[in-house]
Order: C-alpha cells, then sequence, then structure tokens
C-alpha cells in the first residue's frame, strides 16, 4: 500500500482504486510509454555500447511487449522520440578566437 496514498475510512475502495489508477496513468504519461533494453553481456549504458542492438519495449496497457530490435542507439532514440535536431556547423575564424594568456603583471603569472 503507497502511504501518500491510504484509503480514509469513509473513501469507498472503488473511488480509492479509481483514483489509484488514474495516477498511475499519469505517472506512465510521465516516463513515457517506450522503453530500450541493451542485449548483450557487460555495461547497459548507451554511451558505453553506442553499437549494441537494442529491444524495443511498448507499453500495451497491461504489460511490456516487444516491438522489435534496434541495430544501435541512434535508431533506439529514433524510437523513443529523441532524435536531436540537425546541428549547424560553424566556423570560427582566428580573428574571433579569444587569446588564452596574453602579456601582464598578475599574480598568477610568473616573473
Amino acid at each position: 500500500m503507497d502511504p501518500t496514498d491510504p484509503v480514509g475510512p469513509d473513501e469507498p475502495l472503488d473511488a480509492w482504486a479509481a483514483r489509484r489508477d488514474k495516477r498511475r496513468a499519469a505517472h506512465r504519461e510521465i516516463t513515457g510509454n517506450r522503453r530500450v533494453v541493451v542485449l548483450g553481456e557487460g555495461a547497459r549504458a548507451a554511451h558505453v555500447t553506442p553499437d549494441a542492438p537494442r529491444l524495443l519495449l511498448e507499453w500495451d496497457g497491461t504489460a511490456w511487449a516487444t516491438v522489435g530490435v534496434a541495430q544501435d542507439a541512434d535508431q533506439a532514440r529514433e524510437f523513443l522520440g529523441h532524435v536531436p535536431p540537425p546541428v549547424a556547423e560553424v566556423e570560427v575564424e582566428a580573428s574571433d578566437r579569444q587569446p588564452r594568456l596574453g602579456k601582464g603583471t598578475g599574480r598568477h603569472r610568473r616573473t
């Protein structure tokens, strides 16, 4: 029983169950209806094994159902909807760069 969601002495069980189901549905919307699980041995983090295949899971209302297999982390991100926008390449000219340590008499400089 969830201590943050107790059944009151005067609350009918049906009302409590409806409130619980509503809370669980809201939590599922926050956490999402899709998951990705790394297939293979060892580390499970995407940044450690970006080329490992991933199992794609989707919530069907009662359990996590297998939808397919992604070949790598990039395809798994597409399935989750986490595709980053394309980044425009910006070239920095030599005149725009800031000098690192110029001449000066600051305390941090050796004399």
